[in-house]
């Protein structure tokens, strides 16, 4: 295909290449729809590249695709370390650094093509996140290409485009259509209606090429019925070995493309001369992935039955073929015993390598073909697809494969499986806010392994239980008894993990106890980093950062976040990411940093699959906001949040979802209905839960006469009910807590008092509770009292928020994102984040426009 309107695209592939020689590496993201020219734009880029190493691999379009296959065919360029480490089947973390270290030789200069990574398997989207934000010191050049118009909203690799977006050594480009003016250009002296062809396909290269080649106009316009008239004119063992190639998928290496060429009896020259294939080093590969799906879409089933159970017979001889590409085959030849022998086997490969999702989707694939397996065998596939989906965040299909299980384990007799089930049953309707199903649950997994001989599975079921009953408040001597047990059996048999969980567990039950807990958080995280148990480690990352902010250590909790979500991100440690990210936008709302707070929230809330209960941080975080500013949305926000807590059953979320729906009654002036919400919550809560979240329930009953005499109220809530309110606002503002500072002297009798929280609340932005203070001082006769700003000052330029406006000011003078995340005190990454969403909000594209529109909207200097 000519290339055509792709000059400026040469040229800043080439910038990005400089760079890269200097040791400053750069991963470009290679976008546009199918049949944009993505493939042909870096071929011709390597053709204007002289003296470069360009290695080459791609994502496959199968329904279950190949575990890091990228890396697999780059592989089979190389001799070395890194080869030896892909064909000795050596764990994923050794192969991301393998890659890494083969990307930057010093004697040559490297590019590596990934080319279609919408098609991309788990692990192969966690390489590329683990690659973007270590490749700006290696002197390399990445670049991937996938097509941004087959992005479902809930695919895997959108978050990570996102993540990428904000390092610095992402760059980004789009390949447009082509201009009616470059079609008139490819058509050449064809007699054809240029404006309808351009029409037609959309200026797409690709379409326009195939039907030129077709003969226009008198071909039918789809890809489908080009491409077959092409294949019509080959030789019919050629048009055997590409529809045996379309059916293989869209590459094949040089030993299957030799069995390949041998069946049918054709030669490789004939199969290229189709131009439906092209050379991939030693073997061959469909030069579009539109043209193999035309091609297979031609073949009758019964015959891409035969050419699947004939490429599984091939794969099979050989003996080195990937397990996913031979249950690929496996299922598409009807073989269901095939299917058996090669999925399980994927699954596990993948599992091990991260690919998480792929793993369900071959487990999945086995469950389809089970018809004729054994229990124990099927309870195995049940048992494995449940984890899976645990790790993906899919709860309802956890919950449906682990009773499946669970049902076939007691079938067998199986107790103790039967109990692991179990316990694992109560963590996923945990997560899920059924609280009751979940602790009912916790304690079957006891009864049914008490009985047996002592096991890992029972120290467990004793663990879990134990922070079931810490978690709903009915702690007792049982409770410390279950820990006890767990405790000494995960000593006594060298279990880490148990007493890792033990020692979280117990600084849960001491965090709730207002007895502290954060050394025993401390020891688990040690102990977790010691014996190198990840999850254990996030688990107690999460719990540090919880108790931090609970017991308003903000010092201690700004550390945790630090290091957790370091720790926690860089090993794809997804659900205690959300776990600590939900504390913090906690912390920050406490602290008055309103803007933070609310863009984390959101960011969760907006994540695919986040789970119910990890749901709940940021739903009172950003309902409470939005109530306190007087935005819409807070109520659906703060109802969602009372279902999740009452739904979980768990103290310590209903308080503050009861608070926060009790302060926004008062807000609107109900005062009546604001006493209920307290009430409701504190006659739930007292004595279950530590004394802050009991105390903001009491405070709120105080403060409206509901209730007198209430106890245990910590220094704040008791000098406030003693009548001091200048003493709580004081001791507020020690905590780092302004708005409840505001809050305090908003109920105090004294004129004075009833200004500096008026203040205070305008300065927070939180004009909803600024209203009601003022309705406070006219009903104590206040007679001169400041309004709140006009409308006019109270929008924000192009929609920024105030952090947002920050940001912007200090781009305008020219500081770097590492200088403004020292000058604002938060972190380089938040920069990033905040940088990119002003720039769209403000419509440009780059930091020089940026400053710009910065002077035409009054911000900076």
């Amino acid at each position: 295909m000519e290339l055509l309107e792709r000059t400026a695209f040469l040229q800043t592939l080439a910038e990005y290449a400089a760079e890269a020689r200097q040791g400053t590496g750069r991963l470009v993201l290679v976008s546009g729809e199918s049949g944009m020219g993505k493939t042909v734009l870096l071929e011709e880029f390597q053709q204007r590249l002289p003296g470069a190493r360009w290695l080459w691999g791609g994502c496959d379009g199968l329904l279950t695709p190949r575990p890091l296959g990228p890396l697999f065919d780059i592989s089979a360029q190389l001799d070395g370390g890194f080869a030896e480490l892909c064909h000795g089947g050596a764990p994923r973390d050794r192969l991301f650094t393998g890659f890494l270290t083969e990307l930057g030789p010093p004697a040559a200069f490297t590019v590596a093509v990934i080319e279609d990574v919408h098609w991309a398997d788990e692990a192969t989207i966690d390489l590329l996140s683990f690659l973007g934000r270590r490749l700006g010191r290696v002197p390399a050049l990445l670049l991937a290409t996938y097509r941004d118009d087959e992005l479902a909203g809930d695919h895997p690799l959108r978050i990570v485009l996102g993540d990428l977006a904000t390092q610095r050594t992402t760059r980004r480009m789009r390949m447009p259509p082509l201009s009616q003016d470059a079609v008139r250009a490819l058509a050449g002296q064809r007699d054809v209606d240029v404006a309808e062809l351009h029409r037609v396909t959309g200026g797409n290269p690709f379409y326009v090429t195939e039907v030129l080649a077709a003969g226009w106009p008198s071909v039918p316009p789809t890809v489908r019925d080009a491409v077959g008239a092409r294949l019509a004119r080959a030789s019919s063992g050629t048009r055997q070995a590409v529809e045996t190639a379309a059916v293989n998928g869209a590459r094949a290496d040089r030993a299957l493309v030799a069995w390949i060429l041998a069946d049918a009896q054709t030669s490789a020259d004939e199969c290229l001369a189709t131009g439906a294939l092209v050379p991939d080093g030693t073997g061959l590969r469909f030069r579009h992935e539109l043209v193999r799906m035309a091609v297979e879409a031609g073949i009758t089933p019964h015959r891409k039955t035969e050419l699947h159970a004939r490429l599984l017979a091939a794969l099979e001889e050989r003996g080195d073929a990937d397990t996913a590409l031979l249950a690929h085959h496996a299922e598409g030849a009807g073989d269901a015993r095939a299917v058996l022998r090669h999925a399980p086997e994927a699954a596990v490969r993948s599992a091990a390598l991260g690919a998480h999702r792929e793993a369900a989707a071959q487990y999945e694939r086995a469950l389809r073909n089970a018809q004729e397996l054994g229990k124990p065998a099927l309870a195995v596939l049940y048992e494995g697809v449940a984890t899976e989906y645990s790790l993906l965040d899919r709860w309802e299909q956890a919950e449906v494969a682990r009773r499946t299980a669970l049902a076939l384990r007691r079938a067998l007799g199986d107790e103790e499986k039967a109990g692991a089930n179990l316990r694992l049953l109560s963590a996923t309707l945990w997560r899920l806010c059924r609280g009751e199903e979940a602790s009912r649950a916790a304690r079957e997994a006891v009864a049914v392994l008490e009985p047996l001989p002592p096991s890992k599975e029972l120290a467990w079921a004793y663990a879990g239980l134990a922070i079931d009953e810490i978690a709903t408040g009915c702690v007792g001597e049982r409770t410390l008894a279950y820990l006890g047990k767990a405790r000494e059996m995960g000593e006594q048999s060298g279990y880490p993990d148990v007493l890792c969980y033990v020692l979280n567990s117990t600084g849960l039950y001491l965090l709730e106890a207002g007895r502290g807990g954060m050394p025993e958080l401390e020891e688990s995280l040690r102990l977790a980093l010691e014996a190198d148990l990840p999850e254990m480690a996030g688990r107690a990352y999460s719990s540090l950062m919880e108790a931090a902010t609970r017991q308003h250590r903000f010092a201690d909790a700004e550390r945790h976040y630090a290091e957790g979500l370091a720790y926690c991100e860089s090993g794809e440690l997804g659900v205690f990411t959300m776990c600590i990210n939900g504390w913090r936008s906690r912390e920050l709302l406490w602290l008055g940093r309103w803007d933070e707070a609310a863009e984390i929230a959101a960011q969760m809330l907006g994540s695919p699959g986040i789970s119910p209960v990890n749901q709940l941080n940021p739903l009172l975080t950003l309902g409470t906001i939005r109530g306190r500013r007087g935005e819409g949305g807070a109520w659906e926000l703060l109802d969602r949040a009372l279902e999740n807590a009452e739904g979980v059953g768990e103290p310590t979320w209903i308080a503050p979802t009861r608070a926060a729906r009790a302060e926004l009654r008062w807000l609107e002036g109900k005062p009546d209905l604001a006493a209920a919400e307290a009430g409701t919550g504190y006659d739930r809560v007292a004595g279950r839960v530590d004394p802050w979240a009991s105390g903001s329930l009491a405070i709120w009953l105080l403060r409206l006469g509901a209730r007198s005499g209430l106890p245990d109220l910590p220094e704040p809530y008791a000098l406030e009910a003693a009548g001091d309110h200048r003493a709580a606002a004081a001791a507020w503002e020690r905590m780092g807590r302004p708005y409840d500072a505001a809050l305090a002297s908003a109920w105090s009798p004294e004129e004075a008092d009833l200004r500096d929280a008026l203040a205070g609340l305008r300065e927070l932005g939180a004009s909803a509770a600024a209203a009601a203070v003022r309705r406070r001082m006219r009903l104590r006769g206040v007679k001169t009292i400041p309004r709140g700003p006009r409308r006019a000052t109270r929008a924000a330029p192009a929609g920024l928020t105030a952090r947002e406006q920050e940001v912007l000011a200090l781009v305008a003078d020219g500081l770097p994102d590492r200088e403004i995340s020292e000058r604002l005190f938060i972190s380089e990454r938040t920069v990033h984040h905040h940088v990119s969403a002003v720039l769209s909000k403000i419509g440009v594209s780059s930091r020089t426009a940026a400053v710009k529109e910065a002077a035409r909207l009054g911000i900076g200097s």
